[in-house]
């Protein structure tokens, strides 16, 4: 009988992953999809697991010359993977998606151990990725441009997309891998290559990926190059912003740090995808489902520990309902399971490191200062169980909109609970008062309040929900946000098209030379 993980020695279940995922004690620095590489001598990291500080593997730190490796490797790649029909590259990334249903326990696992979300998010993650594999795979017969009506007699005019060329991938700690598998199998079906940073917080996920596509590019004799990975420090992520070579760097993490690749990106005339912060808010309105509005808070604002771009961290409630929505949030919170990870019991594991839990605290004692009002949570838990100190009691703090901690992203279980009155144009008003836009969400089932969070006036974020939460986001819709969270599309829609270049053509098949717009330009007789 299979055992799960509970049943396993904990040693010996990552002993057992590691291994079946190729993971091995110190990593290579970079790798070029089919062999690996990295200078002599160069600093090596230690990675250790937010749920119960074991040393989990070390990786080395790739150097400048290492990344010109790759970058090198990258565009001789290119000039075979373009000329590929896109639907053959779609059956690459077909196989891919495959051997990743092959891997997908063990890769859950790691991502869980390594970053610390619970198991069925650590799985979750990686059917995202199946998911967007299957996607890019239908996907790679329908890049498809526009025909034109021109105005001059045989004329025909039409749009067409090309590849871009390398396209850079910089990737957050909290989904160390879908993310990356968003861009790069979008990117693949399109003829890019492409170049991964992963977070150097989880750099063994990436490792882990890489030595799953290593076996389709085998099995399919591809050439080195097409799917890259580099992990080092923000030294290779500012070599990657300033690169012309590299056409399109796709960034995901801190508002601060997107500022800073794109402005490096924009100087020299590059294309950047940003997805940045989130200051996600779920409005109920006195008309809501309680039952419903509350499952999606408490998942929202406690899942993944907090650490998800998309966690809610506002709840806005009308003041009708406040007093109800309040108390039950102080009778659930009590009884969510905190733990490790890989526990099939837990609910809550544990933020990513000291550095986060120490940013929670401030958090909170900057608020309190600022008249919030902690109602529940906030501890660091002690304890055997949680010697690490990782391991935080989601907080609830009743606040006010306009507080400088409620405008700032503070990515920890913070739920700020704020009460309005009147009706829902009051509640957007508050919503759309920060300087983040990615996701929101209403709980109604009054028609006229959610049309109104829907319309031009309403929310004014790029992910906008109605009765579901502001977390999970499924693949076939584009992800991403307005004003500070960068402006960026990812995974599905027609995200797409950022990965190509636009082209218009117009062809004359007549024996004469009209101009556009009656323009006479006449030089013979």
């Amino acid at each position: 009988m299979k055992q799960t993980i509970d049943e396993l020695p904990l040693t010996k279940a990552v002993t057992d992953v590691l291994h079946q995922l190729g993971v091995k004690d110190i990593n290579p620095a970079y790798s070029t999809g089919l062999a690996w590489g990295g200078q002599e001598g160069c600093t090596t990291k230690e990675i250790y697991s937010p749920a119960d500080g074991n040393l989990i593997a070390s990786v080395n730190m790739a150097t400048a010359e290492d990344y010109e490796q790759v970058v090198k490797q990258a565009e001789e790649a290119f000039k075979v993977w373009r000329k590929m029909p896109a639907p053959k590259r779609g059956e690459i990334v077909r196989q891919i998606g495959n051997k990743l249903r092959e891997h997908k326990e063990a890769l859950g696992k790691l991502v869980s151990y390594e970053m610390g979300k619970i198991l069925q998010e650590g799985l979750g993650e990686v059917q995202e990725m199946i998911d967007i594999c299957d996607f890019a795979v239908g996907l790679s017969r329908q890049l498809h441009g526009y025909t034109m009506h021109s105005e001059r007699p045989q004329h025909r005019m039409y749009e067409q997309y090309h590849p871009l060329g390398i396209v850079g991938v910089i990737s957050a700690f909290n989904f160390p891998v879908a993310v990356w598998s968003w861009n790069a199998m979008l990117a693949a079906v399109c003829g890019d290559v492409v170049i991964w940073k992963p977070s150097e917080k989880t750099p063994l996920t990436a490792v882990a990926c890489q030595h799953i596509l290593r076996e389709v590019l085998t099995e399919n004799e591809l050439p080195e190059g097409i799917f890259n990975l580099v992990i080092g420090d923000a030294e290779i992520g500012s070599l990657m912003a300033n690169d012309t070579r590299i056409p399109l760097v796709s960034a995901t993490g801190s508002t601060r740090m997107g500022k800073k690749v794109g402005e490096a990106v924009g100087a020299r005339l590059g294309k950047s995808l940003l997805e940045l912060g989130g200051n996600n808010a779920i409005i109920i309105t006195e008309h809501a489902d309680l039952e419903m509005a509350l499952r999606a808070v408490v998942f929202g604002a406690v899942g993944t520990c907090g650490q998800r771009c998309t966690s809610t961290r506002r709840l806005i409630i009308h003041e009708n309902v406040y007093e109800q929505v309040k108390e039950r949030l102080l009778k659930i919170y009590p009884s969510l399971p905190i733990g490790h990870p890989l526990s099939n019991t837990t609910l809550v594991g544990p933020l990513i490191d000291k550095d986060a839990v120490k940013a929670f605290q401030n958090a909170l004692e900057a608020v309190q200062q600022e008249g919030g009002n902690l109602l529940i949570g906030g501890e660091v838990l002690e304890g055997e169980q949680y010697a690490i100190g990782t391991y935080v009691t989601p907080a609830i703090v009743e606040a006010e909109n306009h507080y400088h901690m409620v405008q700032e992203e503070t990515f920890a279980p913070i739920l700020y609970l704020i009460k309005y009155s009147g009706d829902v144009e009051n509640a957007i008003e508050l919503q759309n008062g920060v300087k983040q836009g990615l996701s929101s969400s209403i709980f109604s089932t009054n028609l006229l309040e959610t049309e109104a969070f829907l319309s031009h006036w309403g929310s004014d974020c790029g992910i906008a929900n109605v009765n579901i939460g502001t977390s999970g986001a499924e693949i076939g819709g584009a992800f991403g946000g307005e004003k500070d969270t960068g402006g960026g599309r990812e995974s599905g829609s027609d995200a797409w098209r950022v990965y190509m270049r636009r082209q218009t053509n117009t062809i004359n098949y007549g024996r004469e030379l009209p101009l556009a717009q009656g323009i006479k330009f006449d030089i013979m007789d």
